[in-house]
């Protein structure tokens, strides 16, 4: 069972209409479906954080795909991006398993949560900066109650903005020009976590090669090596 902050939250995600752009394309796509996905009944709410909230490692994403997380209601589960990632994780000894089909195929994650910057699936993966400015109230109070995380993977641009931004709303840093993204940069933060980024795992990047495999292992192995304690700060 999830601690109760973490319930109470969740549910206010689930709940959550603020964004009404976000809230009709949602419901819209459960409603019209993927011709492959036409018996499955759509999640078409936002997505709540799903794994250990005793993670040392957290993965910040960009935001539910329109008929993966949309349509199964926990993040990077039935799509593309799903089935490059879990494999990994489960590779690193943070899944119990290769696969994620839907919210009831008994996956667990160990020492690893995963969140997002956006709880619903915008328009072409691309959120609003209002958007992301309205979810972001229950980004801060999830991180904040993440207690014993060290690494933060960032997968994309947005995601890794979106985690330097919560360090600006907690007066913890004043600009965000020292800190660029490149796959496999890696910073140490000025509350003492280590901040990775990588690629997003979208089909974009994975099928055209500018996100391999290796590429994506590597981000994982390092991850894993940095929560033990085994790979200090960047020199």
């Amino acid at each position: 069972m999830p601690p109760h902050w973490l319930t109470v939250l969740n549910r206010e995600v689930i709940a959550c209409r603020r964004c009404p752009r976000l809230v009709e394309y949602r419901q819209r796509v459960a409603c019209e479906k993927r011709r492959a996905y036409r018996d499955w009944e759509y999640w078409g709410k936002p997505v709540p954080g799903f794994g250990d909230p005793h993670a040392r490692v957290l993965i910040m994403g960009l935001a539910p795909g329109a008929h993966g997380s949309n349509r199964t209601g926990r993040p990077f589960t039935g799509d593309a991006s799903g089935n490059f990632l879990y494999p990994v994780l489960y590779e690193n000894g943070f899944a119990n398993q290769p696969t994620a089909t839907d919210r009831n195929d008994g996956l667990k994650l160990k020492d690893l949560y995963i969140t997002a910057a956006v709880r619903c699936a915008p328009p072409d993966n691309k959120p609003l900066p209002s958007e992301l400015a309205n979810c972001s109230e229950y980004l801060d109070r999830e991180l904040g109650g993440l207690k014993d995380v060290k690494v933060v993977v960032a997968l994309g641009k947005i995601g890794f903005d979106a985690y330097l931004n919560y360090l600006k709303r907690r007066g913890l840093l004043k600009t965000r020009q020292a800190y660029v993204f490149k796959h496999g940069a890696t910073y140490q933060t000025p509350e003492g976590k280590m901040l990775l980024a990588s690629y997003h795992p979208s089909n974009q990047n994975t099928q055209t090669g500018k996100l391999t495999r290796e590429m994506f292992v590597k981000i994982f192995e390092q991850a894993r090596r940095i929560a033990a304690g085994w790979e200090g700060a960047p020199s």
